[in-house]
C-alpha cells in the first residue's frame, strides 16, 4: 500500500510546481527545468489525486455500515470501490517506478553472424529486414550506417540508426543471441541447421552525454570494400575510429564521403561510450534487469526462430507463439516485445514493494 503522506508529498509538489508556473517570474533555464517536472508530475500527480478521493469514497461508505438500513448498500458500495482503490493503487506505483533516462531515446542496432556460417549470415540478414519493417510500422526513421555483406547474399554485419520517440524502451529487450533453426537451402537432404546471430540495442548519445578528448581518437581512412574483398570506390573514403582509452573501434564505409562516414562512425562511437557509461555508473541497474528479463549480454540466448514448426519462443519470459511468419516480418514483434515489458515492469514493482513503497 502506498502511504497517506507520500500521496500528500506528490500533491503538494505538483501544487508548488503550479504556482511557479502561473507567477510567470521564472527565468529561462529554471523555467525549463520546472516545466520538465511539471510535465513529468502531470500524471503521476492525476493519478494520485484519483487515489485520494477513491480512497476517501471508500472511507465514507464503511462509515455508512453503521446504519442497519444502509448496511447492505454500502457494502456492495464498499466492494466496488475496494477494487477500484486496488487498480488506481497500481496505476500509481507503475508510474512511480524509476524511468530508464534512455527510455524516450533513438537507438543504434547493431547485428552481426554468430555461429553458423553462410546460414548465420542470411539469418543476420532476416533480422535486419524484420527490424526495417517494424521500425516502419511504428513510423521510425531507419538509417543504414554501415553493412558488410556475405558472399552468399548474407550479412556479416550491420549498424542501423533507428530514430523516433521511445525506440530504445521498446528494442532494448532485443540485446542477446538469438538462434534460428532451420533447413538452409543449400541443403540437399532437408536437415534442419541451427545457427545464431547477435543483436545489441544501445541508447542514441549526443555530445553533451559523453567527453571525448580528440587527442584520444585515432582516425585512419582506407579504401572501401564490398562483399569477397573487391575494391567499390577508388578513394580513400572509409573510415576507422579507434577511441585509445576504450579500445572500442568504429568502422563505416557505405558512403562514398569520408565526411560523411566518420560522422557516422562518430555517432555509433558516442552510442557505445554512453552505454559503457552507464552500465559503469548503474551496477544496480545492470543487476535489476539481468534478475528480470536478462542482463541483455551478447552471450545470453534470448530467443529461438524455429521455422519447421512456424515457432517463436523467447525463453526470457518462456513465451511461445506459433506465428514465426508474422514475426519475422515485423508484424507480430509487438506481442514478444509486451509481454517482456510487463515482465519487467512486475518484476520491479515487487523489488519496490519488498523494500516498502513509501
Amino acid at each position: 500500500m502506498i502511504a497517506e503522506h507520500r500521496i500528500e508529498q506528490i500533491l503538494r509538489r505538483f501544487e508548488e510546481l503550479e504556482a511557479a508556473m502561473a507567477a510567470g517570474d521564472l527565468g529561462g533555464d529554471e523555467f525549463t527545468k520546472v516545466s520538465k517536472e511539471y510535465a513529468e508530475l502531470t500524471p503521476v500527480a492525476r493519478a494520485a489525486g484519483s487515489l485520494k478521493d477513491l480512497q476517501q469514497q471508500l472511507a465514507d461508505a464503511r462509515e455508512m455500515r453503521a446504519d442497519p438500513e444502509m448496511r447492505d448498500l454500502a457494502d456492495a458500495e464498499a466492494a466496488e470501490l475496494s477494487d477500484k482503490v486496488e487498480s488506481a493503487e497500481q496505476e500509481l506505483k507503475v508510474l512511480l517506478l524509476p524511468r530508464d533516462e534512455a527510455d524516450e531515446r533513438s537507438a543504434i542496432l547493431e547485428i552481426r553472424a554468430g555461429t553458423g556460417g553462410e546460414e548465420a549470415a542470411l539469418f543476420a540478414g532476416d533480422l535486419l529486414k524484420m527490424y526495417q519493417r517494424y521500425a516502419e510500422a511504428h513510423g521510425w526513421r531507419f538509417e543504414v550506417m554501415s553493412l558488410s555483406e556475405s558472399d552468399m547474399g548474407g550479412m556479416r554485419e550491420a549498424v542501423v540508426s533507428i530514430t523516433g520517440r521511445g525506440v530504445f524502451a521498446r528494442l532494448k529487450y532485443e540485446s542477446g543471441v538469438h538462434r534460428v533453426q532451420r533447413v538452409p537451402e543449400t541443403e540437399a537432404q532437408g536437415r534442419i541447421h541451427t545457427s545464431a546471430a547477435t543483436v545489441a540495442v544501445l541508447p542514441e548519445a549526443e555530445e553533451i552525454d559523453v567527453s571525448i578528448d580528440p587527442k584520444d581518437l585515432r582516425v585512419d581512412t582506407y579504401r572501401s570494400q564490398g562483399a569477397g574483398g573487391q575494391h567499390v570506390n577508388t578513394t580513400d573514403s572509409a573510415i576507422r575510429i579507434t577511441h585509445m582509452p576504450s579500445g572500442i573501434v568504429v568502422a563505416c564505409q557505405d558512403e562514398k564521403s569520408q565526411h560523411k562516414n566518420r560522422a557516422k562512425a562518430m555517432k555509433i562511437l558516442l552510442a557505445r561510450l554512453y552505454e559503457t557509461e552507464r552500465e559503469a555508473r548503474d551496477t544496480e541497474r545492470a543487476e535489476s534487469r539481468r534478475s528480470q528479463v536478462g542482463s541483455g549480454d551478447r552471450s545470453e540466448r534470448i530467443r529461438t526462430y524455429n521455422f519447421p514448426q512456424n515457432r517463436i519462443t523467447d525463453h526470457r519470459v518462456e513465451l511461445t507463439l506459433y506465428k514465426l511468419d508474422k514475426f519475422i516480418t515485423g508484424e507480430a514483434v509487438d506481442e514478444v516485445v509486451d509481454a517482456l515489458a510487463t515482465e519487467d515492469q512486475a518484476q520491479r514493482l515487487a523489488a519496490l514493494e519488498a523494500e516498502g513503497m513509501a
